[in-house]
């Protein structure tokens, strides 16, 4: 007969570690992996998923002894990885003009469509979707890290002004502006990209 595994809590495994026991840490990676691949599969590129998992990982095991026991662990690590993502798109971030013939004929005629004052554009079409969705990451492509998060955030995800203070450590008033602000920079890249 076969034993079943004792379910340790998460404080209770963190003690475990915390007291030199290293291995139990895969117990929360096996139980949080999830929960970060969610996170991360919706901030980076896709072939960078499994590598920002890993850091994300990595930095939650450097980080234990700093977590407070009173808090919620699911919510830390959460943090952990979208301050992670943050952080990849910190390091390859480049501020550089990209002009519309960078943009494919389809994505440049899409663009010239939606801008015009009677857009006739099917927004049902999955063709349609595909394209708008290719060149909001275009755009989103050529804001700073910090905007592009708290848009993904806040308008992407749809997550409250509170929840994405907490998971990027900043104060809701600095959500509630940077979102404005990095709503408007991006509504100016795709007007800009429309002009002849």
């Amino acid at each position: 007969m076969k034993e079943t595994p004792i379910m340790f809590s998460d404080s209770e495994i963190i003690r475990q570690v915390l007291e030199g026991n290293v291995n139990s840490f895969e117990s929360l990676m096996v139980r949080y992996k999830d929960l970060v691949l969610r996170i991360v599969k919706k901030h980076v590129p896709y072939s960078e998923t499994e590598e920002m998992a890993q850091e994300t990982f990595i930095r939650v095991y450097q980080s234990l002894s700093g977590f407070k026991s009173r808090g919620d662990f699911k919510q830390w690590v959460s943090s952990i990885a979208v301050r992670a993502c943050y952080d990849y798109w910190r390091k390859v971030y480049r501020n550089k003009e990209v002009a519309m013939s960078s943009l494919t004929e389809r994505q440049q005629k899409w663009l010239e469509e939606v801008a015009s004052d009677q857009p006739e554009i099917p927004f049902q079409d999955d063709d349609v979707q595909k394209e708008a969705t290719e060149l909001l990451d275009w755009a989103m492509e050529r804001l700073s890290p910090e905007d592009r998060m708290v848009l993904e955030l806040v308008y992407l995800e749809g997550l409250p002004g509170k929840e994405v203070a907490d998971l990027l450590g900043w104060s809701l008033a600095n959500v509630k502006v940077r979102a404005f602000r990095s709503r408007n920079k991006l509504k100016k890249i795709l007007q800009e990209t429309i002009k002849p």
